[in-house]
């Protein structure tokens, strides 16, 4: 007895969705973290800045990306 191939589709869907938003907010976590290129010291260097723009750039790419993928 095997499982309907909608609802397999349906459960790799929504596993892909977690793993990419965990991805991208490990990655994002890393960079601003580890790396302290999330924190001012003083007024924001061309570094924060360049991190916040990835930040938003790669965040606007993967909600455009999950409304694709989810659009029935």
């Amino acid at each position: 007895m095997g499982m309907e191939d909608e609802t397999r589709d349906f459960l790799v869907r929504i596993a892909n969705t977690v793993s990419l938003v965990l991805l991208w907010m490990m990655i994002n976590v890393f960079a601003g973290i580890y790396l302290e290129l999330g924190f001012f010291e003083g007024s924001p260097s061309m570094k924060n800045i360049l991190y916040y723009l990835f930040f938003l750039t790669t965040f606007s790419f993967v909600i455009l990306h999950l409304k694709k993928k989810w659009k029935l």
